[in-house]
């Protein structure tokens, strides 16, 4: 099994903005020891970034947020992605939908994801549903993921891993899978 870590969300608007999770800020440092790790094991380093036009349907839940082009949209400077990664930009709460990501990961060989980011139960979740459906094996880093509240994300962490199979782990855990060392 070849593994792929995905970065969900971390952006301006999500980790200092108007629709920031309260915990933002504290994953960042597992977040990064995940992207660290998989480059030093040559482990694919997907980020999927909202980037919004005026004319998106989530638009009428949350207000202009992560617009194209603008400040809001931007991956925090902490996490700046390399050359050797991958950026795409969604339009939706799934990194999958619309992004070219199924593919891109199929290419690769890549069987299972590792999900990280912003926000645990809205596009993290998403996220997770279409890779149960494309057949991924999944792998949540609680430690690395975060919601808008302890309610949100501990009621996400469970529905993914009763209702996807995922795997809901430790980021030591993670790093481990990354290193081959976990399953």
């Amino acid at each position: 099994m070849k593994p792929a870590v995905i970065v969900i969300d971390m952006l301006e608007e999500f980790v200092h903005g108007r629709l920031k999770s309260p915990q933002a800020e504290s994953i960042i440092p597992a977040i990064k020891k995940i992207v660290d790790t998989a480059r030093e094991k040559r482990i694919p380093v997907v980020y999927v970034a909202d980037n919004h036009t005026p004319y998106d349907p989530e638009l009428k839940v949350w207000g202009q947020h992560a617009m194209a082009g603008s400040s809001e949209a931007e991956i925090i400077s902490e996490l700046e992605p390399r050359e050797t990664d991958i950026v795409l930009y969604k339009r939706s709460y799934s990194g999958f939908r619309d992004t070219g990501l199924d593919i891109i990961l199929r290419n690769m060989s890549v069987d299972k994801v590792v999900l990280t980011g912003i926000h645990t139960h809205i596009c993290v979740l998403h996220t997770a549903w279409d890779a149960f459906y494309l057949g991924y094996s999944i792998y949540v880093v609680k430690d690395a993921v975060a919601a808008f509240s302890e309610k949100d994300h501990e009621y996400a962490l469970e529905y993914m891993e009763k209702v996807y199979g995922a795997k809901v782990i430790t980021l030591d855990e993670a790093l481990k899978l990354l290193e081959g060392r976990f399953e």
